[in-house]
């Protein structure tokens, strides 16, 4: 992984006749709905993280979520049964800070309307975390903490009002807990974009500033991207021209993956995590559709239909390969609702 690939065009999930355990290397796993929802193991999780650990792939977990410091989040995964170290957790707090750090002297003073997470981050880089703009920062960074209100939007929005650089460590609009999908960093961002009439430099998934201080943090080879979400996670590492497996853990549906553009479109689809530890069935054309394991979809007159039985995943890679090549040909989705109730999605 020393040099970015050109992202491909992908019309029909892949396929790997090796578990991806000995496909690629490292594991590149977003936590928030792919390893836990809030303080809760996503089932399955951790047996399927120690059992890709025990067959040699390294494991590195990367998540926009800049609340929390690296150590605590290990701590976290730790407690939860699934050993890690800080160095093995990469968060969009360290790419925002990067960024920050290249627009201001060494020792700057920075407002921080966000966590812990982002103070830490801004401290590896030699940056001075401030929470007034009377301490006289040089620039905002801006990132999820579930304490940040209405008081710390409208110092942000001062701040950036009088013309300070404004470095966003995300805009993911949702993020999942234990009771639900609840508002994620991109509703805070949003406000503070709404008041200021400014939008901030981005740092975290999908953008380049995330890829880059993941490569550089982790010297992965054979990277696979793991996620729940086809905007951050999928897209991310369609920018950065690695293969990626959708989990179906966290946010994403089965509709919304049928109608994704090429840049959400991963390499692999799974229910879990327990996809690592084994091969992927490959999907064929075959008599103007599209064949995975004993299921066979096509796209008629903007219909998908499905017939055969069989594992319903194998439908829905099926069903995929039929609606993406059938938007890629005349560039509206294809109606699979049917299709998806027949397989209990």
């Amino acid at each position: 992984m020393t040099e970015t690939a050109t992202p491909a065009r992908r019309t029909a999930p892949g396929g790997s006749d090796r578990p991806l355990t000995e496909a690629y290397d490292t594991a590149l796993l977003d936590l928030d709905g792919v390893v836990y929802a809030g303080p809760n193991a996503i089932e399955h999780a951790v047996d399927a993280l120690a059992a890709a650990r025990s067959a040699g792939m390294r494991l590195a977990y990367v998540t926009n979520n800049a609340s929390r410091p690296p150590r605590v989040v290990a701590e976290h995964l730790t407690e939860l049964g699934v050993p890690a170290e800080p160095t093995d957790v990469i968060n969009s707090a360290q790419a925002a800070a990067r960024v920050v750090a290249e627009k201001v002297p060494a020792g700057a003073k920075v407002l921080v309307v966000g966590g812990l997470g982002l103070e830490e981050a801004l401290a590896e880089r030699g940056l001075v975390a401030v929470r007034s703009l009377a301490e006289e920062p040089l620039a905002v960074v801006q990132g999820f903490d579930p304490s940040v209100g209405w008081p710390q939007l409208a110092e942000a929005a001062y701040a950036v009002r009088a013309g300070l650089p404004w470095v966003a460590s995300n805009t993911d609009l949702t993020v999942p807990t234990a009771r639900g999908i609840a508002p994620g960093n991109g509703t805070l961002v949003a406000a503070v974009r709404a008041a200021a009439g400014v939008d901030p430099e981005v740092a975290g998934k999908p953008l380049p500033p995330m890829h880059r201080e993941t490569v550089l943090r982790t010297g992965a080879r054979r990277p696979l991207v793991v996620g729940d979400r086809l905007d951050t996670d999928i897209e991310g590492a369609f920018n950065g021209g690695v293969d990626s497996l959708l989990v179906f853990t966290g946010v994403t549906t089965p509709a919304q993956l049928l109608a994704a553009p090429a840049e959400h479109r991963p390499t692999y689809l799974a229910a879990d995590l327990r996809a690592l530890l084994v091969p992927q069935p490959e999907v064929t054309a075959a008599g103007g559709g599209f064949v995975c394991g004993g299921r066979t979809a096509v796209a008629e007159g903007g219909v998908l239909r499905l017939s055969g039985a069989g594992d319903r995943w194998d439908g829905l890679r099926a069903l995929c390969a039929a609606a993406w090549t059938a938007q890629d040909a005349d560039g509206g989705p294809a109606d699979g609702r049917k299709a998806l109730a027949e397989l209990g999605f």
